[in-house]
């Protein structure tokens, strides 16, 4: 492929190259956007293919045989992931969460993880290195993410039965396996582990109480679950409000099965509203994306697998970093990181992002013209 031949799935998001400012927007770790909010989070997608095809993410309709993934080369390599994290943290990141596609389909990701988890922050401190995965591959490579310096996985459970959960994900996958990867996750250390459940009505929202119940006799206060409503991100998922159960009524339910306690957010910016068992049996989260937008406090940013920046989940056009990592000047030097820092300031200087309290207040279109990025593309 010749140098200046950018692949067509480079193109199928919008992206402007970055504006590097003259001067301004060193990092300090007090950057803030319009709204006053800080950049403490980055979520780093580290390939865009995964081997699920859930509804309301990847359907198969959709992403078939014949659907052109980015080509390798295409993809911010590790070295390339890793200049930017340290860029972001001395921006005040200090939470890095891997996410996919399916992460561990990224070949050699523990070398990637290895690389971040030697970053400090500016006061010397490690961050805080988390991965999102379908659970899948997690067996097999507990130990090496554990070893590689990996605090923590989130996993994503939809279902504890097994026909239910092999029909939402589409591809016939055994939930057995999920589970042993989650005892591996225990085993190597990786804990507190989230599991996440996305609640669909009338599809899994009768597995609410047997995956709480499973969750609670089997793994204890070492494992927290999560509710997530069912989101509209993206175009590919056939969304619709009907099939949202709000968070409200996913309470309920668990409340009169398990009487709940609410607690406290755990950080600022955190998504999930935390509840404990009253029998001291743990806690669960809800997250709700859409019935209660949380825009409020968001401190995250998205770094696409080919180096686009994203500053909201329902984003429609990023910025693309990966022109800064690999071109040059007009002088025909290479940006340096103090200018690519500089960039990424002036960039987050300028945020606004509040897609879901728009929605909220019914004053933002389903797409404003512009196609928005899928799931799969940026991580949840």
């Amino acid at each position: 492929m010749g140098e200046n031949i950018i692949p067509l799935a480079d193109l199928r998001y919008a992206a402007a190259v970055p504006r590097v400012p003259d001067q301004g927007y060193a990092p300090g770790g007090l950057l803030a956007d319009r709204l006053g909010r800080p950049l403490r989070d980055l979520r780093i997608s580290v390939t865009d293919r995964c081997n699920f095809r859930c509804s309301y993410c990847m359907p198969k309709d959709v992403f078939d045989k014949d659907y052109k993934f980015l080509p390798h080369s295409s993809l911010l390599s590790f070295e390339e992931i890793t200049r930017v994290a340290r860029l972001f943290i001395a921006h005040g990141v200090v939470k890095l969460r891997l996410t996919g596609g399916e992460p561990l389909l990224r070949r050699h990701v523990e070398g990637l993880i290895a690389q971040l988890a030697a970053l400090r922050t500016p006061q010397g401190d490690p961050l805080d290195i988390t991965l999102t995965t379908n659970g899948s591959l997690l067996e097999r490579k507990a130990q090496a993410l554990a070893d590689a310096g990996l605090k923590r996985v989130t996993v994503s459970l939809d279902a504890l039965d097994d026909a239910i959960f092999r029909r939402m994900n589409d591809v016939d996958f055994p939930v057995a396996d999920v589970l042993r990867g989650i005892d591996a996750a225990l085993k190597a250390g990786l804990a507190p582990i989230k599991i996440n459940m996305v609640v669909k009505r009338g599809t899994n929202d009768h597995e609410i109480v047997p995956l709480a119940r499973h969750v609670r006799g089997h793994y204890g206060p070492g494992v927290v679950l999560r509710f997530i409503e069912y989101m509209d991100v993206g175009a590919t998922n056939g969304w619709c409000m009907d099939e949202v159960l709000p968070s409200a009524q996913v309470v309920e339910r668990l409340s009169a099965a398990f009487p709940l306690q609410p607690l406290e957010a755990s950080a600022p910016g955190e998504t999930a509203q935390r509840w404990r068992y009253a029998d001291g049996g743990g806690e669960i989260g809800v997250i709700s994306s859409v019935t209660q937008a949380f825009c409020g406090d968001c401190n995250r940013a998205r770094l696409s697998t080919e180096g686009k920046l994203f500053l909201c989940l329902f984003a429609s056009r990023g910025h693309d970093l990966r022109e800064l990592l690999r071109g040059h000047q007009p002088d025909g030097a290479p940006w340096t990181d103090a200018q690519i820092a500089a960039a990424i300031g002036l960039i987050w200087s300028e945020r606004d992002d509040r897609y879901s309290q728009l929605r909220g207040a019914q004053l933002a279109s389903s797409d404003d013209g512009r196609r928005r990025v899928e799931m799969h593309y940026i991580g949840g």
